[in-house]
């Protein structure tokens, strides 16, 4: 796995790589927030493991950035468990918050723990997506059927027209049914 990590203090970061080096893991190390997200564009990580307090751009700001454009498990690390800092990360979409120092047998756990953490969220970001994408379409089919209802038609009618509509010109339910809300008369 390509692992991506960040932190400012030397001696952390080469441990850090050298643990993830010795699980088998391929490591960017970056000395800072900003340097992170130039190697994460550069690279394409499967993880990011990011120090909180960095100088530049800290670990929070680079998360949430990386979260927005290169979404990838993170996992931030930090020497400090302050109630502050563990609210802000938590607002943020990571999949898991370290405390130094950081064991071999933690550091595999929380990686394992935050590819499936990410992956379930991804998962259940696209089924919101597309069950809100079926929710407009199901809007606009509805909105048609009492369309031709006004001229007449009783509901299965309608939709059965909707149905003819779509096999007749090769199109969806939805297709059809907006294209027969845009038409002046029917």
């Amino acid at each position: 796995m390509k692992i991506l990590i960040a932190d400012d203090e030397s001696i952390i970061r080469m441990g850090l790589k050298a643990m993830l080096q010795e699980l088998g893991h391929h490591v960017f190390a970056a000395v800072n927030g900003r340097e992170a997200l130039q190697m994460a564009r550069s690279h394409q990580p499967d993880l990011a493991i990011l120090d909180i307090k960095m100088p530049y751009t800290d670990g929070l700001q680079a998360a949430k950035t990386l979260s927005r454009t290169q979404p990838m498990p993170i996992l931030l690390l930090t020497a400090f468990s302050e109630k502050d800092l563990i609210e802000k990360a938590s607002d943020l979409s990571i999949q898991g918050y370290l405390i130094k120092p950081i064991k071999p047998e933690e550091l595999t756990a929380a990686i394992a723990v935050a590819q499936k953490r990410f992956e379930e969220s991804q998962r259940l970001a696209a089924e919101k997506a597309d069950l809100e994408k079926k929710l407009v379409e199901r809007k606009v089919i509805e909105q048609a059927k009492g369309k031709l209802m006004k001229t007449g038609m009783n509901e299965e009618d309608a939709y059965r027209f909707i149905q003819k509509y779509a096999r007749d010109n090769r199109k969806s339910m939805y297709q059809s049914a907006a294209a027969i809300l845009k038409r002046p008369n029917l």
